[in-house]
């Protein structure tokens, strides 16, 4: 297979796992499963049955999280202890599923009640990572920090905070992927990563990118979480 075939299958089996994913959390919007009066590790484990029902056995290549209420301030690194949903609760799923040795990497976020905040919220995340894809597309030398900082700008300008771990996104690709841990900067989109997002990582492939948006409001105690493929799709 020539280079850029090779380019090709990898790009289209990214986005294959992502629209599977994609499908998973509509239904389980469809389904009611994040719902009040269940616990996070309930909701948790009905996503983990479902994605098996939907697509086989599904492994998942990081921690499956489902976070509620003050729960969803917390990074990506905490592990807060189980908590039941309440009914006017905003929730945040994130999941890493793999699909025939891809990885998948999407959030969404859920409110359960009428709340005008948490409903502007969860309708700011997408905007602000439309907004961050695009800066990230028009900018063919852009780095891991000045996205992060044209993240946490838009947040800003929407009245949110920016949430997580530092960071605002990572790499993804076949599973395992390139190692990522907190000693290798250049895999993550984060203050510090002065190394250029547009380009092939060290076995020549192209690098492909999750943009994460994390926005909490911290006086009241709630956050939302949004994440995709930055670069495809």
């Amino acid at each position: 297979m020539d280079t850029a075939t090779a380019e090709d299958f990898r790009a289209r089996r990214l986005i294959e796992a992502q629209e599977k994913a994609e499908i998973l959390f509509e239904e389980v919007t469809a389904r009611g499963i994040v719902a009040a009066g269940v616990s996070e590790q309930t909701v948790s484990n009905a996503i983990r049955d479902l994605a098996n029902e939907l697509f086989g056995t599904t492994w998942h290549w990081h921690k499956r999280i489902v976070r509620s209420g003050p729960h969803t301030l917390f990074p990506y690194t905490e592990n807060p202890p189980d908590r039941i949903l309440e009914a006017d609760d905003i929730a945040f799923a994130d999941f890493g599923p793999i699909f025939e040795e891809f990885e998948a990497d999407l959030g969404r976020t859920f409110v359960l009640g009428t709340d005008p905040g948490k409903l502007r919220l969860a309708a700011d995340l997408p905007v602000v990572f439309e907004a961050g894809r695009r800066y990230f597309a028009d900018r063919p030398d852009i780095t891991g920090a000045q996205l992060h900082a044209e993240i946490t700008r838009l947040a800003h300008a929407a009245g949110w905070t920016l949430g997580g771990s530092g960071h605002a996104g990572h790499l993804v690709g076949e599973f395992p992927h390139e190692r990522i841990d907190a000693a290798e900067i250049e895999s993550y989109i984060a203050p510090g990563n002065t190394t250029a997002m547009h380009r092939t990582d060290r076995a020549g492939r192209r690098c492909h990118w999750i943009l994460e948006v994390h926005l909490v409001d911290a006086e009241r105690g709630f956050g939302g979480f949004h994440e995709q493929l930055l670069d495809l799709g």
